[in-house]
């Protein structure tokens, strides 16, 4: 018989949303070039969000939609939702994923101006950062296990790998990408 409360639920995010969740939640993103995907967690209440971020600054009067491409509309979307959980923003923390110049091109700051952007949101809401995956010229992957309270990821084809977690013994674990 299969447990159901063992079950655990993967929410795929997309470029430009936000999504949060609970015990029983992975939260997932792909392909992040010069996008930023910020992973927020509570510890005490284990509930996280994860963002997709396109674009520095906050999104243009009157956007409504596309408006969490944009780094200030998505760190404010995250913490909402998170406060809405039972999380509370003096133990929020954070990883960083992405930022990269995955097209090659010569000059193009957009992945630094994303980091750069949502870095400062991080400092001024009072949200510690407590790992980075940044920069490089290589896509990337993140996998949010909330309950748990692990995030993963991928550079390139490599396997998947810990970034930040709990527990310390995780830091030695390394499991294939399926």
């Amino acid at each position: 018989m299969i447990d159901k409360e063992k079950i655990k639920r993967t929410i795929d995010v997309y470029t430009g949303e936000v999504k949060g969740g609970g015990k029983g939640t992975i939260l997932k993103s792909n392909a992040i070039g010069s996008c930023v995907v910020i992973t927020v967690y509570d510890p005490i209440q284990k509930v996280g969000a994860l963002a997709h971020v396109m674009v520095p600054g906050a999104a243009p009067k009157g956007k409504i939609l596309q408006r969490l491409r944009y780094a200030s509309n998505a760190v404010k979307e995250m913490i909402d939702r998170m406060t809405q959980l039972g999380a509370n923003t003096d133990r929020m923390e954070s990883c960083l994923i992405g930022g990269g110049n995955v097209l090659k091109r010569e000059g193009d700051t957009i992945g630094m101006e994303n980091l750069a952007s949502v870095e400062k949101l991080l400092r001024e809401k009072g949200i510690k950062i407590r790992k980075r995956s940044i920069g490089g010229m290589e896509r990337r992957t993140v996998m949010f296990d909330i309950e748990k309270g692990v995030v993963y990821y991928t550079v390139g084809d490599s396997v998947e790998m810990l970034l930040w977690g709990n527990d310390e013994k995780r830091n030695i674990e390394k499991r294939n990408v399926k």
